[in-house]
């Protein structure tokens, strides 16, 4: 049986800076840039070797279920990772967009000011 992890915030307690502190760390914000694709991916897997370790990833998804980016779908054992990006969309208009628009940049850091720059003209 699939349940949600209870960790989880509701929408409507979300803050802007809940979310910008979330992705102000680049492995996270390649996180949500993955998960910006709409499917769900398994915690394990090759998308994920940013060269850190698996307790280091384990701590950067809690903290962005935490900040309410995320969903976390426990299936047996088998746990998958989605962006909430229709609730994100509908409490932050352009939000994902933005910090999903400069993906391509070699430098992660380099669209963290981009998105919080761009999120900042949408209102």
């Amino acid at each position: 049986m699939a349940r949600d992890d209870d960790a989880m915030p509701d929408i409507a307690d979300v803050t802007m800076v809940d979310v910008l502190r979330a992705v102000a760390d680049p492995i996270r914000l390649r996180i949500v840039q993955t998960l910006a694709d709409g499917h769900p991916h398994g915690k394990c897997g090759t998308h994920w070797d940013f060269g850190v370790h698996k307790s280091t990833m384990t701590h950067h998804f809690r903290t962005l279920r935490e900040a309410g980016l995320t969903r976390t779908v426990v299936t047996g054992r088998t746990h998958t990772i989605e962006l909430r990006r229709e609730e994100l969309d509908d409490r932050f208009p352009g939000l994902i967009d933005a910090l999903t628009a400069g993906a391509a940049a070699r430098d992660p850091s380099e669209t963290i000011g981009a998105g919080v720059q761009a999120v900042g003209r949408t209102g």
